[in-house]
């Protein structure tokens, strides 16, 4: 099927049993609302253009806390006025599936692609110590794959994951082949689900009691070191040996392979594109690390992810270089060739 990364998402999210979704319109997300509209009514699920982003993500606390798989859907500015509730999301353990597919900012900014909401999603972007995995998609395929595998995540752990896209991702179209729809028939036993029978659940972010919060919280960070150790996904693209490594995420690393197609002649490069945004593929830079020249970081932003690279050097003494693109601004094979080789061999 030929469609849109935008409705290649939503439908991905139903055939992985996806039956509530809240939302809002804005650009250049709202294909997500638009095809959710008609089309969960086709599987007998329920959609709901909310009032406000807001409302859309307390809906979503609703519908997880009954047990079923909910799904809401914003751009930048949208989702900054859901990050209370993603940290309410957080604090209670409840799965949902949260896809932000970026615009241009800071503010209202423009309906451009852009990568400047790197911060926001792998730091929390709420109140309080917490994480939400983070999954980046590249191509349309993997905009309708992807869902499968952060419902799967999210119903694992108990958490928030969000699906960081952007306006070429949403926007852009390509041949898709669809999976089968997921079959879950497995109760979640800590929903509020109606306690005939049994003793109530109860779903809270709120421990007034002395030491309790501390204790969640000890338990949540657990719960996040599991993600590290289980949850790391990359993807190497080039050189087996490199004396180059190019870092791109999303959107940025189709274009990035691009460039490795082009100097492969020319220079030992190698692409190393992050699944996961968070958790990061820390070690894997840090063994690539000790046999490169420099690390190349290209982004839509002014170098968000380039903090998690150097990060992931150690401390080694190697150059780390950056191109990036801020507004919407995209950049083009041919002047991150040419950025690169400033840099000589």
């Amino acid at each position: 099927m030929l469609i849109s990364g935008n409705e290649a998402l939503a439908e991905g999210a139903i055939r992985a049993g996806c039956r509530y979704y809240f939302g809002y319109p804005i650009t250049p997300q709202s294909e997500i609302p638009a095809y959710m509209s008609w089309r969960m009514r086709e599987v007998g699920g329920t959609f709901l253009q909310a009032e406000s982003e807001v409302a859309a993500i307390n809906m979503v606390y609703g519908a997880s806390a009954a047990g079923v798989r909910v799904m809401t859907s914003s751009s930048s500015p949208g989702i900054s006025l859901m990050q209370e509730g993603i940290s309410y999301l957080s604090a209670a353990e409840l799965p949902a599936v949260i896809i932000n597919v970026m615009r241009g900012g800071p503010g209202l900014g423009n309906i451009a692609p852009s990568q400047s909401d790197y911060f926001q999603a792998t730091r929390g972007g709420g109140h309080g110590d917490y994480h939400c995995v983070v999954l980046a998609p590249a191509s349309v395929q993997e905009m309708a794959d992807i869902p499968f595998l952060a419902f799967e995540i999210a119903d694992k752990y108990r958490n928030p994951v969000i699906i960081l896209a952007d306006a070429i991702l949403g926007q852009m179209m390509e041949e898709v082949k669809f999976k089968d729809f997921e079959r879950i028939k497995e109760k979640k036993k800590w929903a509020v689900s109606g306690a005939k029978g049994r003793k109530p659940n109860v779903i809270k972010s709120l421990y007034l009691q002395e030491g309790y919060l501390e204790e969640h919280n000890k338990r949540l960070q657990q719960k996040y070191a599991r993600m590290v150790r289980e949850e790391v996904r990359y993807e190497l693209f080039g050189e087996e040996r490199p004396d180059i490594l190019l870092v791109a995420y999303g959107s940025m690393a189709r274009i990035c392979r691009e460039v490795i197609n082009k100097l492969e002649k020319r220079r030992k490069i190698c692409l190393l594109r992050p699944i996961t945004l968070w958790p990061f593929p820390y070690k894997v830079i840090s063994k690539l690390v000790k046999e490169i020249k420099f690390i190349f970081v290209v982004e839509m932003s002014e170098g968000q992810m380039l903090q998690d690279v150097k990060l992931a050097t150690e401390g080694e003494k190697i150059p780390v270089h950056f191109y990036g693109r801020l507004g919407g601004g995209i950049p083009t094979p041919i002047k991150i060739m040419e950025e690169i080789l400033k840099y000589g061999d």
